[in-house]
């Protein structure tokens, strides 16, 4: 861990002297790894790339700026969830809600940028392991954004029916993300996930 750390700020100064060996060498090391971040973000893989190649465009033009005691890594992070907040605010007016959600998110990625890949891998492999209604449910409801009541229309099932599902789903993925789950939801689907009873 410490030599990976290490590698990490050796990055941070051959970057800054204008090493260009250095990062190619640092593109070849975080290019995929980046991607995979940025599409959890975004769901879309060309956009996904579009953003990480003007992340380490950006790198590379204010080189000069790159404070050689932190961490390139993390810097990485920040700079891609900071592209795709960007994008975010340009297709939709933000409400002081999510501008709060935002606002833990940037923590998140500002102090532990690893940490929250995990938790959005969790969070996929919990909504994976769902019975498949409830899943199904729970996908329109956050991922499509359809109304309960639309969602008993579709799937011609009782309004408590699409309700019991989606709470079942909270159960699941509260338990395994506690207090998390709403900021990564958000994160994930871009909206605020209503709160629900689930005890």
């Amino acid at each position: 861990m410490k030599i990976e750390r290490n590698k990490d700020l050796e990055f941070g100064r051959k970057l800054k002297s204008g090493n260009v060996k250095a990062y190619e060498q640092l593109i070849d090391l975080y290019y995929q790894q980046m991607c995979g971040y940025a599409y959890t973000l975004i769901h879309d893989h060309t956009e996904a790339e579009d953003i990480v190649q003007n992340v380490f465009v950006k790198l590379w033009e204010k080189r000069a700026k790159i404070k050689p005691e932190l961490s390139i890594k993390s810097l990485l992070y920040k700079s891609i969830y900071n592209e795709f907040i960007d994008s975010y605010r340009k297709n939709k007016a933000v409400t002081k809600l999510e501008l709060k959600y935002i606002e833990v998110l940037s923590d998140y990625v500002e102090n532990q940028p690893e940490n929250l890949e995990i938790k959005i891998k969790k969070v996929y492999e919990v909504i994976e392991k769902l019975p498949p209604k409830c899943k199904e449910v729970f996908l329109l409801n956050k991922k499509e954004g359809l109304s309960h009541t639309e969602i008993s229309e579709y799937l011609q099932i009782s309004i408590k029916a699409v309700e019991w599902h989606i709470t079942k789903a909270f159960k699941q993925l509260r338990k395994n993300l506690n207090q998390d789950i709403d900021t990564i939801l958000f994160l994930l689907f871009g909206h605020i996930p209503p709160r629900i009873i689930t005890d």
